[in-house]
């Protein structure tokens, strides 16, 4: 069943956006060459604890840190830790935040330093698949409509849209119905309604589409080594389109 949040709700999910969207803030001033992931995740985590929020993949199904941090030809999932990033470098953090019982949920794909045309090219796809999805958010439209015009930019660029992950509802529980794959038939899936809270999400490879899951059982991989992007917004639908509510206000769609 797909939830439709009342105004209540959704105050909360922006207070959650809110400081998701700040944290992806310190994240792009914090990422630069010879910082660890796990320094990225201690600074995420305090900033979050100090909103008076939690982080909302730390402990979730046992996952052991507050950001999901995932270089170069890890997808989604990575843990943390001592692993320093290099110049040329791309990682994927990803970042949630539980305020007063909901959640708001948000991914970005960060260069570190200088990357090679080809890379930024990546980075640059998946960000213009994002929007062209949200750019059809708005009542009555069939949710695979959304999923089509993704992968249609994602596959016009020749790269690969990944099928195994896929973006969700989000409200009080972290995931929720519907799922909300990269792919698809236009016209087709359930209708949107306003009160809908979607985690839309393109998961790219520059390479073959096909991952797998390393040994640690979380961090997802690229079968062919390929490098990969992610990128992820919370919206909700409205009367009459959609609002990011992971977005600071200074921000531009797109």
């Amino acid at each position: 069943m797909i939830i439709c949040k009342s105004e209540s709700e959704l105050r909360l999910m922006r207070e959650a956006g809110r400081i998701v969207a700040e944290t992806h803030r310190l994240m792009a001033q914090a990422v630069k060459p010879g910082i660890t992931t796990g320094e990225l995740d201690a600074i995420a985590e305090k900033y979050i604890r100090s909103q008076g929020a939690t982080p909302s993949f730390k402990g979730y199904n046992g996952f052991p840190s507050s950001i999901c941090a995932s270089v170069n030809d890890e997808l989604v999932h990575g843990f943390p830790g001592s692993r320093k990033l290099n110049e040329g470098d791309i990682i994927s953090i990803d970042i949630g935040a539980q305020y007063e019982g909901y959640h708001g949920d948000s991914a970005w794909t960060y260069a570190v330093g200088s990357v090679t045309p080809e890379v930024q090219r990546l980075l640059d796809v998946t960000e213009e698949s994002l929007y062209a999805g949200l750019a059809l958010v708005k009542p009555d439209v069939r949710l695979y409509t959304i999923s089509h015009a993704i992968q249609k930019v994602i596959e016009a660029a020749g790269f690969s849209v990944v099928r195994e992950y896929v973006g969700h509802g989000i409200g009080a529980d972290l995931h929720e119905e519907p799922q909300i794959p990269n792919y698809g038939i236009p016209d087709r899936g359930p209708r949107l309604k306003p009160g809908m809270a979607l985690a839309i999400e393109p998961m790219v490879n520059i390479g073959e589409r096909y991952v797998r899951t390393l040994e640690d059982n979380w961090t997802v991989v690229t079968q062919d080594g390929s490098w990969c992007a992610h990128f992820e917004h919370t919206v909700v639908v409205t009367e009459d389109g959609f609002e990011i509510m992971t977005k600071l206000p200074e921000q531009t769609e797109g």
